[in-house]
């Protein structure tokens, strides 16, 4: 399991529009996504990202070099009704937590229009279980919602408020995180190429629903 991070901020040199409640890319060899082809040189990406960055290196090297079947699977926002997320990881969980208990949620920067494409933790493992049927040696993939499970972050508030009824208190701070990602979405066509019986099946909406189920059950 590697991460996105492995690109550090070098999404962030993509041109993008300004739409009203999300970042865009406005290059259009990017609509579908970040590739697994894109750079992960050249750019800041935190010791997490640097550290997922030799992982991912050397299970890919373990293929190549000893004819081994390994995979690198370059997360999204991976998540689930079981996802217990904090301020830190687990965005899409933690802001519908927030809205639960009525939180104030601090947004970072971007004008809370930075996207992330949210996958659910159940078409992960339908990934891998795909994977296994019918390994490949040294691959790499870049495991997201894709573009249509996108969201920013403005856009998750409205989606969480359309579900449990509630509208997110928030706190805008100016400064963005270090090497945050202004955009980014996972381009699923290799993967779906590769293994053309998978698909995402967890629809944004529905991941919202189930977490919200989730946490509501939890607190009590």
């Amino acid at each position: 399991m590697s991460t996105n991070k492995v690109y550090g901020d070098a999404p962030n040199s993509i041109p993008l529009k300004e739409l009203p409640s999300r970042w865009e890319y406005s290059d259009p060899a990017f609509q579908e996504g970040i590739s697994e082809e894109f750079t992960i040189d050249h750019s800041k990406h935190s010791l997490f990202g640097a550290s997922k960055a030799a992982a991912d290196l050397m299970v890919q090297e373990y293929g190549r070099y000893f004819g081994m079947a390994t995979c690198c699977l370059r997360g999204g926002c991976l998540t689930g009704p079981q996802h217990s997320g904090v301020e830190l990881h687990g965005f899409l969980s933690y802001l519908v937590k927030c809205n639960i208990e009525g939180r104030d949620y601090k947004v970072y920067g971007y004008k809370g229009k930075q996207v992330r494409d949210n996958i659910h933790s159940e078409d992960v493992a339908a990934f891998m279980y795909q994977f296994y049927l019918n390994p490949q040696c040294a691959e790499v993939y870049n495991l997201g919602g894709g573009k249509e499970n996108s969201c920013s972050i403005l856009e998750a508030f409205e989606l969480t408020r359309s579900i449990t009824g509630v509208s997110q208190r928030y706190t805008y701070v100016e400064q963005n995180r270090i090497g945050d990602h202004i955009c980014y979405y996972s381009d699923l066509r290799k993967m779906k190429s590769h293994y053309p019986t998978w698909s995402i099946t967890k629809s944004l909406p529905q991941i919202i629903e189930e977490i919200s189920h989730a946490w509501k059950k939890r607190l009590g």
